[in-house]
Parts: structure tokens; sequence; C-alpha cells
């Protein structure tokens, strides 16, 4: 099994998987972002050099797990490996789709019109840029291959900074402590990263042919908060704002500074978070429960440190700010 990169989050994890079930492993990439897990063959090679892809020429490779969203970079792997490989697992993303505001949508929804354009893309053209990778992938291998749209990706080794804003949260909180929360029953929906990498290497061994959505069951937001409060073991006083209260109040939704993580208005996004994921569970996803991916979120959390700047949530006197405007609001 060839991983394109497997030195980073997601890829390593699908290498780690591949390794315990006795594949050969190698993983292409320039080493970067770390090392792939310890098994498997560090192949070093830059994808935007010409001649990245020479050192593999004596290998024979039964298939191949992608993830990169840059569309040059597929399409460079594909013209290079496509002929050689049974089965191409690509993983996408939910991004591609254009509505997020329809409720339990499937992979049938809507989707970007392709990047059309050359060279590296901006973070800001990410969903037209996947549906421009998927495009190339199934162009070059129709029905050898697996198009899985990642939704929300969480678990040990996440430095996304968006489901640990809440691990981490809450395992700094005093009992009792206030807590400023998304609406109780507003939808949250995460992939454990080991569900998601087992799935991957599932679908490279049965040659499952198709486009899945790759995300977990939706649950409520209170849901993804009791499993946190039980992972730190805390018991907390979550003090809900609604998502009038929470954009008039200028709280960024779902990542970035200053966010609160997991949340989108309901109104706008309703769909954002409720995605069917029916067709990947009948071709074998099978998913742990949150409580697990708790647990597994606060123990990297605290690797990295519970107090350490984030990419994502709100600082704490931004929260203390907001508690306070609530409380005041309350009356």
């Amino acid at each position: 099994m060839l991983v394109l990169g497997g030195t980073a989050w997601l890829g390593a994890a699908v290498a780690h998987v591949a390794l315990l079930r006795g594949h050969e492993v190698v993983c292409l990439a320039r080493g970067e972002s770390g090392s792939p897990p310890d098994g498997a063959r560090l192949v070093r090679a830059d994808r935007t050099e010409p001649g990245a892809y020479d050192a593999l020429r004596a290998l024979e490779i039964d298939s191949v797990v992608e993830v990169s969203w840059q569309p040059d970079l597929v399409r460079s792997a594909l013209e290079a490996l496509s002929d050689r490989v049974t089965h191409w697992v690509y993983v996408s993303s939910v991004s591609v789709y254009t509505d997020d505001a329809t409720p339990g949508a499937d992979e049938s929804a809507d989707i970007h019109p392709a990047w059309a354009g050359r060279g590296l893309v901006t973070i800001e053209e990410y969903g037209p840029a996947k549906v421009a990778c998927e495009e190339a992938v199934r162009a070059r291998l129709a029905e050898r291959c697996t198009i899985a749209r990642a939704g929300l990706i969480a678990g040990y080794g996440d430095r996304s900074d968006r489901f640990g804003y809440w691990s981490a949260r809450l395992a700094r909180a005093a009992d009792a402590e206030q807590v400023l929360v998304p609406p109780p029953d507003s939808a949250a929906q995460v992939i454990d990263v080991l569900d998601l990498a087992t799935w991957l290497v599932d679908c490279a061994e049965r040659r499952t042919s198709g486009t899945f959505n790759a995300t977990g069951d939706p649950l409520p937001f209170e849901r993804v908060l009791a499993a946190c409060a039980s992972a730190a073991g805390r018991r907390v006083a979550p003090v809900p704002a609604e998502d009038d209260w929470l954009v008039a109040h200028e709280v960024e939704p779902y990542m970035g500074p200053e966010s609160l993580p997991l949340w989108v208005p309901s109104q706008e996004y309703g769909g954002h978070s409720t995605r069917r994921n029916d067709a990947a569970k009948a071709a074998g996803l099978r998913l742990r429960a949150v409580e697990d991916t708790a647990r597994d979120a606060l123990r990297w959390e605290r690797e990295l440190g519970l107090d350490r700047p984030r990419k994502a949530g709100l600082t704490p006197q931004r929260e203390r700010s907001l508690l306070s405007a609530r409380s005041a609001a309350a009356g």
C-alpha cells in the first residue's frame, strides 16, 4: 500500500492501520511533518518537483491512499501511478457541497464547480479544489476508486483545535464552573480518525467503488459536551447561547480565533453537520462512541498543553466577557 503522505495525521493513521493488517506500506512524502509509523518505508520526495515518483518505479503497488487537495499534485500522481495500481482511495471532503442549509443531505447534493486553474490553490478555494481532485481520480480510474468525502475529523493527533477545544476547556474547568456553549440541540458531526483510517484501509482491501460521505453520526451538541465532561471528570454549568445572540456578539462560528468550535448558525447552516452517512455504513464504516473520541482527544490535548495558545476557540478572557454579557442580558 502506498500512502501519499503518511507522516502527518490521517495519512500516518492509515499507514498504522495498514501495518497492523500485515500490509507492506510505503509513504511518499517530504518528511517535514514527521516520520511514518515504525515499519513503514519512507520515500522522500517533493511532489511539486519533476521526477517525484521515480523512486517508486521498481515497486509493485496494489493500492494508493491520497489525501492532497492540490489538483496538480493529484493529477501528477495519477499520471505516474494509476496504470499500475489496482485500487485508489481518495480522501475528499464534505466541503465539496454547495448547500449547507438542507438537513440530511446525501451524496447526490449539489457540489461546487471544479477549480479550473493551475498551480497551488489557496485555502479559499478548498471545496472547488477537492472537486477537481475527485474528477481527476474518476477520469483515470473509473470504477477502481473510492471517493471518501470526510467530515470533521477528531481524536488523538488533531491539530485543528476544534473538537479538542471542548476537551481542553472542560479539563481546565473547576467543578460547577460556567462554560459558554451553543444551543444544546444544535448538531455536531465528527468522525474519529481511527474509524476513518480503518475504513479507508477496508476500502482499499475490498476494492470498494463509489463516492461516500465519510462522516460520523449527527449528534446534539449536549451529547458531545457530556462526553468531554465525562472524559475530563468534570461537572460544569453550561450557559447556552442562542444563534442570534452569538452572531450579535460577533462570536466566530466553527473554527478560527475567538470562535465557538463545532457551532454554526442553524438557519444558514442547518445541514452542515447533519449529512447522511448511510452509504458509507453500508460499505463497512463502523463508528465508535463519541465518548471514546473524547478520551483520545483529551489525551492529545494534555500532551500539547491545556493552556497553550489555540488556533480555534475562545480565549479565557473573551469567554469571561461573553459570560458577563450573557448574565447581564438574563437580568
